[in-house]
């Protein structure tokens, strides 16, 4: 969770504190008091039960309390007599007193797949490596059939491209129509039958809304 307030980011996630996307220096505690007191905002929390979150079952003095959140007034340049961001409730805690908003962690974009097998409307996805095909509920590709063996085949990616290879299974394959006896090197739109399973080799595309299948 990302918490923003004035020009700072409070980010859970990372468990940074920045500000204009330059990080300021917390001691772990010190991290941890912001992140409560922000979160549970506008609570007041009682100096007892911070020091019971800061401290389990650990007996402290008033004192270290009142450190971190003299570190916190510095590292958020905020004022103890006129609080933008950490108001002192007298004789009883302290609350996070300035407007702030939650917001989602940055998106990671997520690459569309080089390479699919696509059975109907099903489409598995080939990332870089070497993918089982067959009947087995363990095996990289499944395809539920009883003229496909329980390890019917391997599509081995790499670098250099997508190859094809029968584990000389019971119903073989076929490659564009034609027996597959040693290993075959897949081009874009190639039809492929294991068993009596008709499925169609793919380069680049998203996957779209159709369902994606894996082990």
């Amino acid at each position: 969770m990302r918490i923003r307030f004035g020009p700072f980011v409070l980010d859970g996630d990372t468990r940074q504190l920045l500000r204009d996307n330059r990080e300021i220096h917390l001691a772990p505690k010190a991290f941890a008091l912001l992140e409560t007191l922000a979160s549970g905002r506008p609570k007041a929390f009682s100096k007892a039960e911070l020091q019971q979150r800061l401290w389990p079952e650990t007996f402290v003095v008033e004192a270290n309390l009142s450190a971190l959140i003299a570190e916190l007034r510095h590292a958020l340049d905020d004022n103890a007599r006129t609080p933008r961001f950490i108001r002192t409730v007298h004789a009883f805690g302290y609350a996070f007193c300035a407007n702030a908003t939650v917001e989602s962690a940055p998106q990671t974009a997520v690459a569309a797949p080089l390479y699919w097998l696509e059975w109907g409307r099903l489409r598995f996805p080939l990332p870089e490596g070497e993918h089982v095909v067959g009947r087995d509920p363990d095996v990289d590709i499944r395809l539920d059939a009883s003229t496909v063996s329980r390890r019917h085949a391997r599509v081995i990616v790499t670098a250099d491209g997508v190859v094809l290879e029968d584990f000389d299974s019971k119903n073989g394959i076929l490659h564009r129509g034609v027996r597959v006896a040693s290993p075959v090197r897949l081009a874009d739109g190639d039809t492929i039958h294991i068993g009596s399973i008709l499925v169609t080799f793919h380069v680049r595309g998203e996957l779209g809304t159709t369902e994606t299948q894996r082990r």
